[in-house]
């Protein structure tokens, strides 16, 4: 045989052999077929031990020892809210950089949603609103946009989850659809940033009604009650019921079917159905979009599960309800991860588990196990910062334009035009709330922080999460144990937001692709994610990226030498 005609058989038989082994083979530069990113919204780190024993083998077992497991993974910012935790696990950054500087916030001197987008229209639902959604107020990009940068645009990229912030910051700017799901029709819909119409896989989807076949049947538990240990007495006064009537209390079993009559397919956020829905609604992603399933290039799915918050924030973290939440959540997790296998083979994805915030236990089971913490008031906070404001200017004008995350923003162009002295204003508003508002540890002026007098490592995420323009004027900081309430009521369910290790010690696993099995103690922060990301991809590390990879993750020959600090 000539030399011209070996070598082309033997080209013409490597291919096919590429060809037939196509569940297994890898793209070029060693990446794998798709990478799956998997935000658990409101899950804190010890779920992961304190439910581990009834845990099935393919689920969060199988990722705690077949992956690599950073066992002390912090949140580096405040506050620690959703819209932050999914835009700094995907960037690599933090408020001060990527701009999301909470769920709401103020741009131009007006509050603002962090995804609201009016020059944009809804697509798959009647109302506008909903849909008027876009990254647009992102102001970096995403590990996702920087994969797809990285193979000219050919790599596909796609967002899924019911909240449409969960959806739209993963996926980033340049993604090939992010979608999210419209509480009035049960259907998953998107805007005109993305396209026009709905791609035929998410009508198809869609179609099925499956928020109607998931709440049919009510939801019980898994399991016999009694042998929910890891959790208090159903009936408490620890978590909030439906209504006022007693029809829905905070109870198992619920009657989903005729509580969604009563308030609509979104009551499926609520219910340990909203994960198993945002579930099959990738899987449809996968299929639909053909993800990781061409021989040359890397695919991207952004998954967020969201109904762990809103099971977390009625409930509260020592439910059957949240037990059962996460018990489900496991069952449904190792069915995915069966998927994977079959479609992409073992070594065919990298998936990520991490979390966007964690949660504070409710106020109420607090005091009756004798740990501190109490209410911290912002009704109080608003009367003391207008109060100690109208004494510094000697008027009786407002300059407090809000407070919100634990934040007071001030009218400064009011203060400008009446010629107050500004910094002078906010030191005395600052002590005021220090001394009058009761579980202030600390309240400080932003643009003060770095000499104020605090620990280093809530100075740190103060200065991450300020945003000028976008943030408040006065950063306060309530004592552990405290959260924010409106009034004096009885504190039902939970909430987040703070610095204090409950709310911002998340978990963190790699596994699949390039990934070595093992545990890891030191600490790492939100924003090595999307580092760690860049360099197992080979892409370059997103615009406002602050991190490092997690270099101990790596395979032996997959692991670059670390970045210098």
């Amino acid at each position: 045989m000539k030399p011209n005609k070996y070598f082309r058989s033997l080209a013409l038989a490597t291919l096919a052999l590429v060809t037939a082994g196509s569940a297994v083979a890898a793209p070029r530069h060693g990446r794998p077929r798709i990478v799956v990113t998997m935000m658990v919204d409101q899950m804190t780190w010890d779920y992961l031990y304190r439910y581990q024993h009834r845990f099935v083998e393919g689920g969060f077992k199988r990722l705690m020892t077949q992956g690599f497991n950073c066992e002390n993974t912090r949140i580096n910012y405040l506050p620690a809210y959703t819209a932050i935790g999914h835009s700094s696990v995907h960037t690599g950054s933090v408020p001060s950089i990527h701009g999301i500087a909470g769920n709401d916030f103020f741009k131009d001197g007006k509050p603002i949603y962090c995804t609201q987008d009016t020059t944009v229209s809804s697509v798959g639902a009647p109302n506008s609103f909903s849909g008027q959604m876009s990254p647009r107020n992102l102001l970096t990009t995403t590990i996702a946009d920087e994969l797809r940068i990285a193979t000219n645009f050919r790599s596909r990229t796609i967002g899924v989850a019911i909240k449409d912030r969960a959806s739209i910051l993963p996926a980033g700017h340049t993604t090939n659809g992010a979608y999210w799901l419209d509480d009035k029709t049960g259907n998953f819909i998107t805007s005109t940033y993305y396209r026009s119409e709905l791609p035929d896989w998410v009508k198809r989807f869609n179609a099925r009604g499956r928020v109607a076949e998931l709440l049919k049947d009510g939801w019980s538990t898994l399991y016999p009650m009694n042998t929910y240990l890891e959790s208090t007495t159903d009936a408490t006064e620890y978590e909030l019921p439906w209504d006022k009537d007693g029809k829905f209390p905070a109870t198992l079993p619920l009657n989903t079917a005729e509580l969604s009559k009563k308030n609509g397919p979104g009551v499926i956020r609520t219910t340990p159905f909203g994960n198993t829905l945002t579930f099959e609604m990738a899987k449809a992603a996968i299929e639909g979009e053909s993800l990781g399933a061409r021989l040359d290039e890397t695919d991207f799915l952004a998954m967020s599960h969201s109904a762990t918050d809103y099971v977390g924030h009625r409930y509260g973290t020592f439910a059957v309800e949240t037990e059962d939440t996460y018990l489900r959540l496991d069952k449904d997790l190792a069915d995915f991860l069966s998927y994977l296998d079959g479609k992409f083979g073992r070594d065919g994805y990298l998936f990520v588990l991490t979390a966007d915030h964690a949660a504070a236990h409710n106020l109420t089971f607090n005091r009756d196990h004798k740990i501190p913490g109490q209410a911290y008031r912002s009704d109080q906070a608003r009367q003391i910062i207008d109060s100690a404001a109208r004494a510094f200017i000697g008027k009786d004008v407002k300059v407090l334009q809000a407070y919100l995350n634990y934040q007071a923003f001030f009218n400064n162009d009011r203060i400008d035009s009446l010629g107050i002295d500004r910094m002078g204003l906010l030191r005395a508003v600052s002590k005021a709330l220090r001394d009058r508002l009761p579980g202030t540890a600390y309240a400080v002026p932003a643009e003060e922080v770095a000499t104020a007098t605090i620990p280093e490592a809530i100075k740190t995420r103060i200065i991450n999460g300020y945003r000028k323009g976008r943030s408040g004027d006065i950063f306060l900081v309530p004592d552990p144990g405290w959260y924010s309430r409106s009034n004096g009521a009885l504190p039902q369910g939970t909430t987040h937001g703070v610095w204090s290790p409950y709310d911002t010690h998340i978990p963190l696993i790699f596994m699949g692709h390039g990934i070595r099995p093992g545990h890891l103690y030191r600490e790492t922060y939100i924003t090595d994610i999307a580092a760690t990301l860049a360099a197992l991809l080979k892409t370059q590390y997103p615009t406002g990226c602050i991190g490092f990879p997690i270099t101990e993750a790596f395979a032996p020959e997959k692991a670059p030498q670390p970045r210098r600090k």
